[in-house]
């Protein structure tokens, strides 16, 4: 496992990170660069992303034949960590949640024809797109097991019935990929879901309500759905009847790491913000950078950064092998998510008041960090993943290679 970048990709890190440090961090200063959920308002970004297009480090994870760069996940991971330098920086090269993994997916799984309707809309930024899975109490969340949206085939058509809830980027998404119930048997836990695709307007569903939450809120937000007889054609079916489970799995994994790989940029970004204004704070007589209790822990900060990009790339690399990597996927999501929040309260504690207010972006990002230890499954689900993995492997659990 050698994780030395290509000279190609660590060119194009270079040109996403000079991108971002010259045409995307400077928007943050300024408040009119944010919509009221305290994202990049939709028309800067689009236009961020016709430069990015411009500058060649638009889309990175679809093929270029579509008008994207190709890369490994290996790359990928490099890129989005310069990309989320910026909190503008993955939506304006189009490597943003939900999105990303909408893309991912389909670009797998969809034929052509549905790859021309559905995904190249995504790639080109024409429309924003949404996965609809997740299920109000005592509906499937991190048990898709337990789902009760309903899909009945009647003719040539599925009709939906049922409610979702906390589904990402649906208050504008136009693209809509839906996980149904196929069959209504309840002891059925591997082919009892379908997945479907839908238009935002195809009638017989509606937003019941976007979810407040400590935000920010990434486009779209997280809302409350309802389904009364949505009716989607079997073209527009995803994969085979029974495969929505297998669906999930192939979108969630590679998700769940990119994630982490943003998150580790919003990490490396907090150290920077604190290390700049230690180095030049002074109190009784030193500087805050020249303190031991500084310097320790800024030290850990480091540490545990570093340790998280070695798991993050050892999952890339499993995946580029065709490995389902799981177990690496499960690791790396906890550790990532534990440092982003640390690495977020450090620097706010080291900034003091300064990174309390919005004078920074710290409280920014430790307003966003807290949900990373609950999207795309909570620590605790990764950690019950990890145990059972240990339980059947035993000293195998730590085997080198796949």
């Amino acid at each position: 496992m050698d994780f030395t970048l290509s000279p190609e990709i660590d060119a194009l890190r270079l040109k996403v990170r000079t991108f971002v440090a010259d045409e995307i961090e400077p928007l943050e200063a300024d408040p009119a660069s944010y919509n009221e959920f305290e994202n990049i308002r939709m028309d800067l970004r689009d236009r961020m992303r016709a430069k990015a297009r411009a500058a060649g480090i638009y889309a990175p994870q679809m093929p270029t034949d579509r008008g994207g760069l190709g890369l490994p996940m290996i790359g990928q991971a490099a890129l989005y960590e310069e990309a989320n330098r910026s909190i503008f920086g993955p939506s304006c090269i189009n490597c943003a949640a939900p999105d990303d993994g909408n893309m991912r997916l389909l670009s797998m799984v969809a034929r052509e024809d549905q790859k021309d309707r559905w995904l190249q809309p995504i790639i080109d930024g024409a429309v924003n797109s949404s996965f609809v899975m997740t299920e109000p109490h005592p509906g499937g969340g991190s048990d898709p097991g337990m789902m009760l949206t309903s899909a009945e085939k009647q003719g040539d058509k599925w009709i939906v019935r049922g409610r979702k809830w906390f589904i990402s980027g649906a208050a504008v998404a136009k693209h809509f990929i839906l996980v149904a119930r196929t069959d209504p048997n309840p002891e059925e836990k591997r082919r009892h879901l379908s997945a479907f695709l839908f238009h935002r307007d195809q009638p017989g569903w509606k937003i019941v309500r976007r979810i407040d939450n400590m935000g920010p809120d990434e486009h779209g937000g997280v809302c409350e759905l309802e389904f009364d007889g949505l009716e989607i054609a079997d073209a527009d079916r995803l994969m085979e009847v029974g495969d929505g489970l297998k669906a999930t799995q192939i979108r969630l994994g590679p998700a769940r790491l990119t994630h982490c790989m943003r998150w580790l940029g919003l990490a490396k970004r907090c150290m920077e913000i604190a290390a700049e204004y230690t180095s030049r704070r002074e109190g009784f007589g030193i500087r805050l950078a020249d303190r031991e209790s500084v310097q320790l822990k800024m030290g850990e900060l480091a540490h545990d950064i570093q340790i998280g990009r070695l798991l993050v790339m050892h999952a890339a690399w499993m995946l580029d092998q065709g490995d389902f990597a799981r177990k690496e996927v499960s690791m790396a999501k906890v550790h990532v998510a534990d440092t982003l929040q640390k690495a977020a309260d450090v620097a706010i504690q080291l900034n003091g008041a300064r990174g309390y207010s919005k004078d920074t972006i710290l409280e920014w990002i430790y307003r966003y960090a807290r949900c990373a230890r609950i999207v795309d499954g909570a620590s605790e689900v990764h950690n019950m993943v990890l145990a059972r993995f240990y339980a059947k492997e035993g000293q195998d659990f730590w085997r080198w290679g796949s």
